[in-house]
């Protein structure tokens, strides 16, 4: 009896102020929602350590010079208000010779002139030779400068030294899209022998269609025969399917080359049933061809899976009710079982087409120059050339082209349509 009055007396006492009930209702809330943020924590702290800072720190890199202002900074004090269209006056000329004394003795002048050498090609030697003779030289500047390289008498070098040692500056960018600026400030196409990236954002481009296309195509009745077979066979099905996940990437990419060199396997096979010539072998391998085989191969699973998964759960009675209405097998299968695929379709495409525009180590193998990627030409200028503003502006370039068919991609299918399992 007294606890059936306890309760009565509380329920009362939450009844006479409503107040109170608001308030602990609102704690609880505050409550839930601390606990779900604190469960997401630890991924929100990996998302943002491994993937929004390397992003922010690339972006950066795209649009910064470095340290070239630091090193020659009484030229970029000197040459605030010079116009470039001439040469410089005596005034700037000495101020880059007591940089370049000073470098020369930090031993920083080789930063200055990689940095220059991207804009200007052969302006590397120029810098570091006459560095080297900086100390023995006696004004005027300028005509000192001149008797120890010619090439200080051509205004676009001193242009290129302004641009170098500038804080932020645009010409990863403008390299990373076949352009630069010319001796007046204007932003024009480079020549024709050197444009070199746009060909290769459009290659990428077409080469991961035309990769997602074939993937779609050997994938569908994969997985139409995965939902369709009996559990035992559609089991040892899924194996062979998943069997290249067991394989490590570098192992199932060189096997390939052993398959699609000249005097490889498919090539012995083709000679030997006489469909070409020991002379007419196909070259399958150093070349587009080679890489689309192989890399339709690798990512062919990315397009099973999900669309098995869709399959799996589409009864077949639908499609015997449209048959038995009079529909023909093949209407009742596009009319009816094919749209409701397309949640699969959709999201084996997008993964596959996410994964082989970014693809590095088998266009690196087999992709040869003909077959090679974006994702190859950054790697190049991160590992050989290390010129890693150029890297970082191609990279960026690259996740907004992906961003943007992200996008278009939302618009036109709808990402709330995916079913990835």
């Amino acid at each position: 009896m007294t606890t059936i009055a306890l309760k009565h007396e509380n329920t009362a006492s939450l009844a006479e102020d409503p107040r109170t009930l608001k308030i602990r209702l609102a704690k609880a809330i505050r409550r839930k929602r601390i606990n779900a943020f604190l469960y997401v924590l630890p991924l929100f702290l990996f998302v943002f350590v491994a993937f929004a800072l390397p992003m922010m720190q690339m972006a950066r890199l795209s649009v910064q010079n470095g340290a070239g202002g630091d090193i020659l900074h009484r030229s970029q004090v000197a040459m605030k208000d010079w116009t470039g269209s001439d040469l410089p006056s005596e005034e700037i000329a000495a101020a880059l010779v007591a940089d370049m004394v000073e470098a020369r003795e930090n031993r920083t002048i080789g930063k200055v002139a990689t940095r220059v050498n991207y804009s200007l090609p052969g302006s590397r030697s120029v810098i570091t030779g006459t560095a080297r003779k900086a100390k023995s030289l006696q004004a005027p500047y300028l005509e000192a400068l001149a008797t120890a390289n010619p090439a200080w008498q051509d205004p676009q070098i001193w242009v290129s030294i302004r641009r170098a040692i500038a804080p932020v500056t645009p010409d990863f960018y403008l390299a990373a899209l076949d352009l630069e600026r010319d001796m007046d400030g204007n932003v024009v196409f480079v020549e024709p022998e050197r444009q070199i990236y746009i060909t290769l954002f459009v290659r990428t481009l077409i080469l991961s269609v035309l990769i997602t296309s074939l993937c779609l195509l050997l994938g569908f009745p994969v997985a139409y025969l995965l939902a369709s077979l009996p559990a035992k066979y559609a089991n040892l099905l899924m194996i062979l399917v998943l069997l290249p996940f067991w394989t490590a990437l570098l192992v199932r990419t060189t096997a390939w080359l052993a398959l699609l060199q000249s005097q490889g396997v498919i090539n012995d096979i083709f000679v030997f049933l006489g469909l070409i010539g020991n002379e007419q072998r196909l070259q399958l391998i150093y070349n587009a061809t080679g890489t689309v085989i192989a890399m339709t191969h690798i990512l062919l699973p990315f397009t099973i899976l999900p669309l098995y998964s869709v399959m799996k759960t589409i009864s077949p009675t639908y499609v015997r009710a449209a048959e038995s209405l009079g529909a023909a097998p093949s209407v009742a299968f596009f009319r009816v079982y094919l749209p409701q695929t397309k949640p699969g379709i959709a999201a084996g495409c997008l993964l596959v087409f996410i994964l082989s525009i970014g693809f590095y180590i088998t266009p690196a193998l087999v992709g040869g120059s003909d077959g090679q990627l974006i994702s190859n030409f950054i790697a190049l200028h991160v590992q050989r050339s290390l010129n890693w503003g150029l890297a970082a502006a191609l990279s960026t370039i690259l996740l907004a082209a992906i961003l943007i068919l992200y996008w278009l991609f939302n618009k036109l299918v709808g990402i709330d349509k995916l079913k990835l399992g």
